[in-house]
């Protein structure tokens, strides 16, 4: 199954480009990232570079490279944490300023997730419904887990199996049948995204860790 993702050492390059900048406000020299990395030339930046503008992480203009714009730091809203309660014995109320709950803090890699908007109820069995957001991330799907798979030009959400005939798409819902896709085209399968949760009218929902949705 293929699919177009930052390799372990394109992810580390771009989280210094994005650290870089957030901390000093300006682009990294060439000078700068190849003593970083410890590179022997100029091209392992170049070729870095990009790679990584290739895969949409970076823009280009006549100035150079730039991140794209869902890394550029911006002043992020989030939920106001008021103080301090106890879930044990009765105690003193604790009121303070302690910062904000961001999606930062909801989902780690928030850099790699993004949202589809759900259509149809093939997934309401997962309580996820027509019209919410799917939340997906950039990486591969385990056994049986939820995630967006592209195929022969269609998108589907589905849960993910593997067996002796190939690729299993499992609804969670007894009104659709299963998508069977043979072995042999299994190179023309791409990986959208891992589901890591959803909204809804009603809120956001999260994947709890067990991996059980």
């Amino acid at each position: 199954m293929g699919r177009k993702k930052l390799t372990a050492k394109q992810h580390e390059f771009l989280q210094f480009l994005i650290d870089h900048t957030r901390e000093t406000g300006v682009w990294p020299t060439y000078r700068e990232i190849i003593d970083h990395f410890g590179y022997s030339s100029p091209n392992s930046v170049t070729q870095n570079l990009k790679a990584l503008h290739r895969k949409g992480h970076l823009t280009r203009d006549e100035d150079g490279f730039h991140l794209a714009e869902r890394y550029k730091e911006k002043d992020e809203p989030g939920i106001p944490i008021k103080g301090v309660i106890s879930a044990g014995t009765l105690q003193e109320a604790v009121e303070a300023d302690l910062g904000t709950i961001t999606l930062d803090m909801l989902f780690p890699n928030l850099d790699r997730i993004f949202a589809i908007r759900v259509s149809g109820q093939s997934m309401r069995g997962a309580d996820i419904h027509d019209g919410d957001y799917v939340l997906l991330i950039d990486e591969d799907i385990p056994e049986g887990g939820i995630g967006a798979v592209l195929y022969n030009g269609e998108t589907s959400l589905k849960r993910v199996f593997h067996d002796e005939d190939g690729l299993r798409l499992e609804p969670c819902n007894p009104e659709y049948d299963d998508i069977h896709i043979q072995p042999d085209v299994f190179e023309e399968v791409t990986i959208l995204g891992r589901y890591v949760g959803h909204m809804s009218d009603e809120g956001i929902y999260k994947k709890s860790g067990n991996g059980v949705v």
